[in-house]
């Protein structure tokens, strides 16, 4: 069993993370912690921030905060240590900083049914799994 386990989720599929969370409480000790992750996307180049109005990104953080909260309060079971984090950058790479950061011992994260075109170019779990330095536990969905 796991004492902290960080929980990679995307609130834009409603029922992926759901697997993935069943998993993480199997594997998480009694007495352990569950961090659960939302990442929002940066926009990648300075260029794409214009097009977006003046505060865009600070909402939207503050509406994937409360979107997260909601979420961990409906589908984790009281009496498991769970804290709710969001975050902001690239994906893959945000996940592997707060697994480091928060020094978790296991990383479960959903993913669906590889396709042809993720073995040419790779997922965010792909990129998580090949440079994560703990042990990763990827749910197919």
């Amino acid at each position: 069993m796991a004492r902290t386990i960080l929980l990679p989720i995307d609130l834009g599929n409603p029922t992926a993370p759901a697997a993935a969370l069943n998993e993480a409480l199997k594997l998480l000790d009694p007495e352990g912690t569950l961090h659960v992750v939302a990442v929002l996307p940066d926009y990648g180049y300075a260029q794409v921030s214009g097009f977006f109005r003046q505060g865009y990104e600070q909402e939207a953080l503050k509406a994937l905060g409360k979107a997260l909260s909601s979420w961990v309060a409906e589908n984790v079971p009281e009496g498991v240590a769970v804290h709710p984090h969001v975050l902001h950058g690239t994906i893959y790479d945000e996940i592997l900083r707060a697994a480091g950061k928060l020094e978790v011992d296991l990383i479960v994260i959903g993913a669906h049914r590889p396709e042809f075109s993720d073995y040419l170019l790779g997922p965010n779990a792909a990129r998580v799994v090949r440079h994560a330095r703990q042990s990763v536990y990827v749910v197919r969905t």
